[in-house]
């Protein structure tokens, strides 16, 4: 068994680039720009600059509500691709296939929908609402 599960959170660099195979199935490809966790001693936090590509509704999701700058949550598969370069020379290419493409942060207009994120097997699908219900706890017949 296998597991190659990434979920990252960033700002898009640029706006999404929606192209079509000659299929005709959507696909996207951004870059988010992921700031790390901790910083060095001189204080300054480093950012990864990470490719992410989405494909069929995602794709087309992305590319209607994404912006550069806009902050997103890309949860897919890290996937290495090969490819030779026009001098020759072989290179590799790391990038997140991404399942779900979710916004990173509120609305600030209301000309897009906040509550709704896409999967890539039934397109747009509401996100629920909290589900959990407030219950009381009495531990007083606890043992310890």
């Amino acid at each position: 068994m296998s597991l190659n599960r990434a979920c990252i959170m960033g700002r898009l660099t640029r706006d999404p680039e929606l192209r079509h195979t000659p299929n005709g199935v959507a696909v996207t490809s951004f870059t988010l720009a992921v700031d790390r966790d901790y910083a060095p001693k001189d204080g300054e936090r480093e950012t990864d600059f990470i490719d992410v590509v989405a494909w069929r509704h995602t794709a087309e999701f992305v590319s209607k509500y994404f912006g550069k700058g806009k902050m997103a949550v890309a949860d897919g598969r890290i996937q290495v691709r090969r490819y030779e370069d026009k001098h020759g020379n072989k290179r590799n290419a790391v990038e997140i296939v991404a399942d779900n493409v979710y916004f990173g942060e509120g609305r600030k207009d209301t000309s897009e929908p906040s509550s709704y994120h896409v999967r890539q097997d039934s397109g747009y699908a509401p996100e629920p609402e909290n589900q959990f219900t407030d219950i009381e706890i009495d531990d007083g017949d606890l043992p310890f």
